[in-house]
């Protein structure tokens, strides 16, 4: 895996702290996003932890180039939980969003789920899409219909209310987001959508954007 991180305290003691796990091998580490675009062409990684505020180039931009141009799984580690980061980085194919304030064994969990080809959200992001969401007035599901076989009727973007641009998510991608602002559960709404992949590890784990495992 790569570590990118402008903090060198950080950069260095997530190295120690991940090639304590036998099952981890740290490549190199790196001090913004060009950087980590670049170690990634050139060097074998499964798995690119980073930053979001880098100088250069941001982690939300270095994980869309590693989508788009390379095999690499970014997964955000970070120590800001914006909103806009948040959907920002799901967005452009980041596999999670997690914060720095967790116990080691539980990045290592995520790093291995990513690796697994799911999505990791921790409860503390959940929330703040939750409260994105709620923002925006999502409409309640009749009573008469259950949550789990009911198909999301997707609100329309108020401008005055939400803070999410909702043109900049797919159909799929915005039910995925309802389903959460409703409360369901993994399974509810892995049922919902129809898709294997949920899982949960302390975490709230997920496939929020298209890529889904397959079966």
């Amino acid at each position: 895996m790569l570590i990118a991180d402008d903090n060198s305290f950080i950069r260095e003691g997530m190295k120690i702290i991940l090639s304590s796990f036998e099952e981890f091998e740290v490549a190199g580490t790196v001090e913004d996003g060009a950087e980590a675009v670049a170690f990634c062409k050139s060097n074998d990684v499964d798995v690119a932890l980073l930053d979001v505020r880098m100088p250069n180039m941001n982690g939300v931009e270095a994980a869309r180039l590693l989508t788009e141009q390379t095999a690499v799984k970014p997964l955000i580690l970070t120590t800001f939980d914006d909103d806009e980061f948040v959907l920002e980085a799901i967005r452009v194919g980041a596999r999670g969003y997690l914060l720095k304030n967790n116990d080691p064994e539980r990045i290592r969990d995520a790093i291995k789920s990513v690796c697994n080809d799911h999505h990791v959200l921790q409860d503390v992001v959940v929330d703040k899409i939750k409260a994105n969401l709620a923002a925006g007035g999502l409409p309640s599901p009749p009573a008469a219909v259950p949550e789990c076989e009911k198909t999301p009727a997707l609100p329309t973007a108020d401008p005055n209310g939400c803070k999410i641009d909702r043109s900049l998510f797919t159909e799929r991608e915005l039910g995925v987001m309802d389903h959460i602002a409703r409360g369901l559960s993994n399974k509810e709404i892995a049922s919902a959508l129809s898709s294997p992949g949920w899982t949960t590890n302390g975490n709230m784990c997920g496939e929020i954007c298209s890529g889904w495992p397959a079966p």
